[in-house]
């Protein structure tokens, strides 16, 4: 273990590491993704299983929806920014209903534009972001207020503020219902744009232009995950003084686990520093993995996302020919591993004839 600058632990033994994740005695009580924000862990559990079952049922139309923007791309795109805008886009339904205010839909999608759905890593990147963060809050806050108003619907929930209404009691006040919404949204758009921003930049990096892939889409999404994965820390309070790793810790103290770590533990991974997708159809050949955490606290929607992301990549090479340039493997650690800028040229294999004048 090793003492990180805020205060925390990192726990670097992977089996320590493990059993921070996984042992009952560092689980009592609530997620930490949720914070107090519900009034118990049946109520968090509820809203993920809901939020997942809704993403799920939204999967088919997803599909379709994200073959057709792709199709639309300009040829050469700026990415990672492009990843998180693409995932809005093409489940924009399903975060809010279509009848949600014109408006509010443009504000966020320009808040995604802008970065809101990570923390920056720069400076400039950060003010471009909080610059639109407080229009956007006023106008979430109102239409939250007005889906209050309007009472619960019958049914199974449309979107995810349905999800979100549904999971909380009648007491908790909008600014509640508001955070919930968008601490799941930042989380949906964000992890899956980025791990399609990632899945892309480290295929062209390890892939000569112009032949396809030769892995599925799957290996590649998931050696993306691994190599790169978006969470790089979690952390679990210590409920009581223990000794942990032959170190004494008092009550309240944070230890944290780094997937990135656990990810190229050379004594679990073989050859963990390389890129290698075809390793996800060897056999024992994978170490612990865990891209969304893992044990009692692992993201409820985890599979969800792993499915939209291979969606996203699957729509984007799809009859095409993908090239990237100005790319760096890289991380920017911020609140996340976020990706260098890089562009994607996206040709299409066959070209697509123009109709010709007069009927000829």
């Amino acid at each position: 273990m090793f003492h990180l600058p805020w205060g925390a632990w990192c726990v670097r033994d992977s089996e320590l590491a493990l059993t921070v994740l996984r042992d009952p005695v560092f689980h009592g009580g609530m997620s930490p993704f949720f914070g107090a924000m519900l009034p118990s862990r049946t109520a968090q559990v509820a809203l993920g299983r809901a939020v997942r079952k809704l993403l799920r049922a939204h999967l088919p139309a997803y599909r379709r929806r994200v073959a057709e923007a792709a199709a639309a791309l300009d040829v050469v795109g700026q990415w990672p920014a492009a990843g998180p805008l693409l995932v809005y886009r093409c489940s924009a339904d399903v975060l809010l209903r279509p009848d949600a205010p014109p408006v509010l839909r443009r504000q966020l999608q320009r808040a995604v534009g802008a970065g809101l759905t990570a923390r920056q890593p720069s400076v400039r990147q950060r003010l471009r972001a909080e610059i639109v963060r407080p229009g956007l809050l006023a106008a979430l806050a109102e239409h939250v207020h007005h889906r209050r108003a309007e009472g619960p619907r019958a049914g199974e929930p449309q979107d995810l503020l349905d999800a979100v209404l549904g999971a909380c009691p009648g007491e908790s006040t909008d600014r509640t219902v508001l955070d919930l919404w968008v601490l799941l949204f930042t989380s949906i758009v964000g992890n899956v744009g980025y791990a399609v921003a990632w899945s892309l930049l480290l295929a062209g990096l390890h892939h000569p232009p112009g032949p396809p892939w030769p892995w599925p889409v799957d290996w590649l999404v998931r050696e993306a995950a691994r190599h790169r994965p978006f969470v790089w820390m979690v952390g679990r309070r210590v409920p009581h003084p223990l000794e942990f790793g032959g170190l004494p810790f008092a009550a309240g103290t944070v230890l944290s686990v780094s997937p990135y770590l656990l990810h190229h533990d050379a004594q679990r991974w073989d050859r963990p520093r390389t890129f290698r997708p075809e390793r996800w159809s060897e056999p024992g050949g994978q170490g612990p993995y865990l891209p969304f955490s893992a044990g009692p606290f692992t993201c409820g929607g985890a599979s969800v996302a792993h499915d939209l992301a291979c969606e996203t990549v699957a729509a984007l090479s799809l009859d095409a020919r993908l090239s990237i340039s100005g790319a760096d493997a890289r991380p920017l650690v911020a609140g996340s591993v976020l990706p260098r800028p890089f562009a994607l040229r996206r040709a299409r294999k066959t070209p697509v004839c123009a109709p010709r004048k007069g009927g000829e």
